[in-house]
């Protein structure tokens, strides 16, 4: 395998493809905003920001930069590439810390490119064809960058490039025979680069200054070190600044570069994958939206309902109903005391029923305790732990904090919920009537029975002659009517009783399956809802990242 052909990238990037990849991670940080720790999503902001920008700029240059530090001769070697001298050349640190562009072919058409790249005007040249026949017509669409060093004893120096580092289309990273080892090139850059082989070349400069048998001995050694720094394959070249032959390779390799026009789309390429390989861990297995089951729903629900009194409200339900029942059902002549007393849902301030658009007024239903509120807190938890188990760690939080979100509204959503439920037994049974108008009837009878009684004892007592009572058997009629009616009033009121209990626990468990039908509603709107935008938002991140994949 020849040494060009070790230059990856034999497939050529969609560029089309490749925009897709980038908007799927823009999708995925949309997605996953106010969900994961900002600090986790800068590298994903800066590739797209830096997408977007490289791929609207020109795609007929290639940007090039050589990289490398003090003493390793990449000036020297810049200028030999453009063969004029453009850079400074010096041993002594910093030499520079503004970059320096040589631009083969028009100018004009790279300033765009440049302005963004951020190399000033006054620092950048142009290389025409015609300075020397055609000899650089094969590098027209070269942009090639000689970088400030690396290891410059200024700070502002190796921050520029490592802003340069983040742009260029393709590194060229110049090693001499006394650094080549140097862990801070390996460690703190190369390294770094093992996500962008298809962009990376590295030469061995200065080669003149070993002898003829230790090049070959210093280049297995430095692609020992290369292997170890995981970019295996990439171009490795000796090259020296003084010898135009001795560059051959390295122009060969950038006119390569320079007519595929892949440069650049490979390096976003590897800007992708790598922001791919740092946000892996942040998502795992798939997960439906629906992943809370039924069970961990009513345990909540169950939490909530105790909290929100609805015992004590289907508790009044079935008081309420009894004390309706006793009041259309008893004996009228102790109707008027049952009135006196209080309806058991009308002390907790139960509407009789609510009108769309009509305001609903606070309960008087019992707040609850610091038991029921654990209880609450632990569903709750248990909402949030179900879901969250099969997610990584960064969801589970999200999760977790989800679920808490809308904790401090559920106290009135509650309150709210039961005011709006109708418990109040608003249609009075037939047979209520039926067994009030009998109710009635004996009473009647009974007071009749009195009245004639009472008739008979005055005209007795006047002396005037008293009344022929019929008579049932031996005994009188009036007195037949009065206690038979009363009898009759009280074993009317007995025989009811079971069926008022009956019908009163059938109300208490009406009002309680309402209840905690609006119970429901509150837990899945406040806890459930936001649980599952989060894994809504999980899969959608999961799906965006799977298609930025390459």
């Amino acid at each position: 395998m020849s040494i060009l052909s070790r230059l990856r990238g034999e497939e050529r990037i969609d560029a089309d493809r490749l925009a897709g990849r980038v908007e799927a991670i823009d999708r995925f940080t949309r997605v996953v905003a106010g969900h994961l720790p900002e600090q986790r999503l800068i590298a994903a902001h800066t590739v797209v920001e830096r997408a977007g920008a490289r791929l609207a700029l020109s795609r007929d240059h290639t940007v090039v930069a050589l990289a490398g530090a003090t003493g390793s001769g990449k000036s020297s070697l810049f200028n030999a590439l453009a063969r004029l001298d453009l850079s400074p050349v010096g041993v002594r640190r910093p030499t520079t810390g503004m970059a320096h562009a040589c631009v083969w072919g028009n100018l004009q058409g790279a300033n765009r490119l440049l302005d963004w790249v951020g190399v000033l005007p006054r620092h950048r040249f142009i290389r025409e064809s015609a300075l020397d026949g055609d000899d650089e017509a094969a590098l027209h669409g070269l942009v090639l960058l000689d970088l400030p060093d690396f290891d410059s004893v200024e700070r502002s120096h190796r921050l520029e490039v490592d802003r340069l580092l983040g742009l260029v289309d393709l590194v060229v990273w110049v090693v001499d025979p006394q650094k080549y080892a140097d862990r801070v090139v390996h460690t703190r850059y190369l390294q770094e680069f093992r996500n962008h082989k298809d962009v990376t070349v590295v030469v061995l400069n200065q080669a003149d200054r070993l002898p003829r048998d230790e090049v070959e001995r210093v280049l297995d050694d430095l692609r020992k070190l290369l292997d170890a720094d995981e970019l295996d394959g990439v171009p490795l070249l000796a090259t020296t600044a003084v010898h135009r032959p001795a560059i051959a390779d390295l122009r060969a390799l950038l006119e390569r570069t320079v007519a595929e026009r892949q440069a650049s789309l490979r390096r976003l390429s590897g800007d992708v994958d790598t922001v791919v390989d740092q946000l892996s861990d942040v998502v795992g297995p798939a997960v439906a939206e629906d992943e809370i089951d039924r069970k961990t729903v009513r345990e909540l629900t169950d939490a909530l309902a105790v909290a929100a009194g609805v015992p004590a409200v289907a508790e009044a339900t079935e008081r309420a109903y009894q004390h309706r029942a006793a009041q259309a059902t008893g004996w009228p002549v102790v109707r008027g005391w049952r009135r006196l007393r209080a309806d058991p849902l009308r002390r907790l301030h139960l509407p009789e029923g609510h009108e769309p658009g009509r305001p609903i007024g606070a309960t008087s239903v019992p707040d609850p305790n610091a038991a029921q509120r654990a209880a609450v807190s632990l569903a709750v938890r248990t909402v949030a732990d179900r879901a969250a188990s099969p997610l990584p760690p960064p969801w589970s939080t999200a999760v977790n904090t989800a679920a808490r979100s809308r904790l401090h509204d559920v106290p009135d959503a509650l309150d709210k919920a039961v005011a709006s439920t109708s418990v109040h037994t608003e249609y009075r049974p037939a047979w209520w009537r039926v067994v009030g108008a009998l109710q009635w009837l004996v009473t009647l009878a009974a007071i009749g029975g009195l009245l004639w009684l009472v008739v008979g004892y005055a005209l007795r007592v006047l002396g005037l002659p008293p009344l022929d009572y019929p008579k049932v058997g031996v005994v009188p009629l009036p007195t037949v009517l009065l206690v038979g009616g009363i009898l009759a009033g009280v074993l009317l009121g007995l025989l009811v009783r079971p069926l008022i209990r009956q019908a009163s626990r059938r109300a208490r468990r009406r009002a309680e399956n309402r209840l905690r039908a609006a119970v429901t509603e509150v837990a899945r709107d406040h806890v459930v809802a936001p649980v599952r935008a989060v894994l809504h938002s999980y899969a959608e991140a999961r799906e965006a990242l799977q298609s930025a994949r390459s």
